[in-house]
């Protein structure tokens, strides 16, 4: 794996689950979605994050395989 693809998805991964925290107790954001993003983007790097994305993934089937197919897209374009 590419060291900058893997800093920009950390960094941004961060960054969500921040944004995340931040939405848990502000009624703008929508905390439990960054969370959400942020648990996919940090999974493949976090061993905590990885097994919270291992559960969803045997717990909703369909919507890991949605996730996992924008994730892949979203690599692809990244520089690097």
């Amino acid at each position: 794996m590419n060291i900058t693809k893997r800093l920009i998805r950390l960094i941004v991964g961060w960054f969500f689950f921040a944004l995340g925290i931040l939405g848990l107790f502000l009624p703008i954001l929508q905390g439990w979605l960054f969370i959400a993003i942020a648990t996919i983007l940090l999974a493949q790097d976090v061993p905590f994050f990885k097994r919270i994305w291992q559960y969803v993934q045997q717990r909703f089937p369909k919507v890991a395989r949605k996730a996992d197919k924008i994730t892949n897209n979203l690599e692809d374009e990244l520089p690097g």
